[in-house]
């Protein structure tokens, strides 16, 4: 195995027993991403740019909030200006306040959980310290709270989860990632990190598929499919 920060982790050998779980937030631990993709719809039409609902999972779900505004612009041709996305913050937050809730199944599972786990999300801590608090999930990961922003590379790359392996004091090869988005199991595999890949939600199962990676449908299956690893 290799690793060095902002690299790719290789790992040939057998797969060690799990000492970590690794969890996304959106769509993993909060059901946050069918609000959230209806509201970026909103805001990406006012912004010049009207794409689908499945457009928007296929190019946005599971990336960081600087590597969206960075393919907007691309798209657009222009640089959009700072603070660009204040205006369009309480449409989130309002939409978040009204139907957030944890993803069906998964306060079951963090129950059964024997691992020690952490959050490694694309979302900013403010973002994340508001959804996991609307949800009654937030003291559940109180200190082990990993976010895009604390690294120089979103998913894609690997250097979230290797960031709160490092941090935690666990090699790659031990963490088991659990993922809902394309980027997400392809960050999980660029780290030498097995992943379960979540479909319950708006991924299709396909997208998910890959090395490494076990693809399940519904929260309740998460603490079997670990146990079995």
């Amino acid at each position: 195995m290799s690793e060095e920060p902002g690299a790719q982790v290789s790992w040939d050998g057998p797969w060690p027993a799990p000492e970590l779980v690794i969890f996304d937030c959106d769509g993993v631990l909060v059901d946050s991403e069918k609000i959230a993709v209806k509201v970026d719809a909103l805001v990406l039409a006012e912004l010049g740019w009207p794409l689908s609902e499945h457009e928007i999972v296929e190019r946005f779900v599971g990336r960081s909030f600087a590597d969206m505004t960075a393919e907007i612009e691309r798209h657009l041709g222009r640089p959009l200006p700072d603070g660009w996305d204040v205006p369009y913050r309480r449409l989130y937050r309002e939409a978040f306040d009204r139907e957030l809730a944890p993803v069906d199944g998964v306060v079951e599972a963090l129950d059964a959980l024997t691992l020690p786990s952490c959050v490694a999300s694309s979302t900013s801590h403010e973002g994340l310290r508001h959804t996991l608090g609307l949800t009654g999930l937030h003291d559940r990961f109180a200190g082990r709270v990993f976010s895009a922003a604390d690294v120089p590379r979103g998913k894609p790359a690997p250097d979230l989860f290797l960031h709160a392996a490092r941090t935690l004091g666990v090699p790659p090869a031990r963490c088991v990632v659990v993922e809902d988005s394309r980027y997400g199991v392809q960050a999980a595999r660029a780290a030498a990190m097995r992943s379960l890949g979540y479909a319950g939600g708006l991924t299709p199962a396909p997208w998910l598929q890959g090395p490494g990676t076990t693809v399940f449908t519904t929260m309740r299956a998460l603490p079997t499919l670990l146990a079995e690893l």
